[in-house]
């Protein structure tokens, strides 16, 4: 749903609980644990984070009784315009003396 790479996803209560690990086998073994198994009700909050996008999320988690049948979540809020890496730094100018103020370098030849 939000398009993440390598997610690494945490319990924002000051603890640090770690929930999804981009690091492999990190955190395999919460794969099949429920939110509540970490005591993630309603009002609690997670924050995650795509270093490879640069890309962080706030979630505030609100249990609703109100789904449609067959739905397990909703995501609601507002979303970015546009996911993804972000576009590439454009190139750099060749610069021979380490300065942009267009001074070449000398080619004097001192005796």
């Amino acid at each position: 749903k939000f398009a993440m790479v390598a997610p690494d996803v945490q319990i924002d209560d000051g603890k640090g609980t770690i929930l999804i690990s981009s690091e492999e086998g990190e955190t395999e073994g919460n794969n099949h644990r429920k939110l509540s198994d970490f005591a993630i009700r309603n009002g609690s909050r997670l924050q995650a984070d795509d270093f490879l996008q640069d890309y962080t999320l706030l979630i505030n988690v609100l249990h609703s009784e109100d789904l449609e049948k067959d739905v397990e979540f909703e995501v609601v809020g507002d979303a970015p315009e546009r996911v993804g890496p972000k576009p590439s730094e454009p190139a750099s100018r060749n610069i021979s003396n380490g300065s942009d103020d267009g001074a070449q370098p000398s080619t004097s030849t001192g005796k």
